[in-house]
């Protein structure tokens, strides 16, 4: 028997849970992730062996909100299946009027040879989707 490696789970407080649900609900399906767990104050996505959890954040504690320039998380980044795939995200968060990040450099915005596409969540944390090469 192995023992796993690894991320076992990350989880993120966020401003408003149901907001964060219909944001991530598609996104997570299409990365690979599956409902892993939902539960009144929190939802998590399950991909091998790894889950990230969204908790809501007491109301006591959302005085001040997150901003990936202060200490803690800077940003997630989850692979895509593909350049295409990178693609089809890129259309459907268009659609559903998220903004972009770095969107004058895109898809080399991480580098040369680095094909990815960033934007932000509802609580505004950094989404970068990474074709594999």
């Amino acid at each position: 028997m192995s023992t796993p490696q690894g991320f076992h789970h990350v989880e993120i407080n966020v401003h408003d849970l149901t907001r964060t649900k219909s944001f991530y609900g598609w996104l997570m399906a299409e990365l690979g992730f599956d409902l892993f767990q939902e539960w009144d104050k929190g939802i998590s996505y399950k991909c091998g062996s790894a889950y990230l959890v969204f908790t809501q954040t007491e109301a006591k504690y959302r005085e001040f909100s997150f901003h990936r320039k202060h200490t803690g998380l800077n940003h997630l980044a989850f692979w895509a299946k593909s350049r295409a795939h990178v693609e089809h995200l890129r259309v459907q968060l268009n659609e559903n009027k998220v903004p972009f990040l770095y969107d004058n450099d895109y898809p080399f915005a991480g580098g040369e040879g680095h094909y990815a596409l960033f934007f932000e969540d509802p609580d505004r944390i950094k989404i970068e989707i990474v074709a594999p090469r």
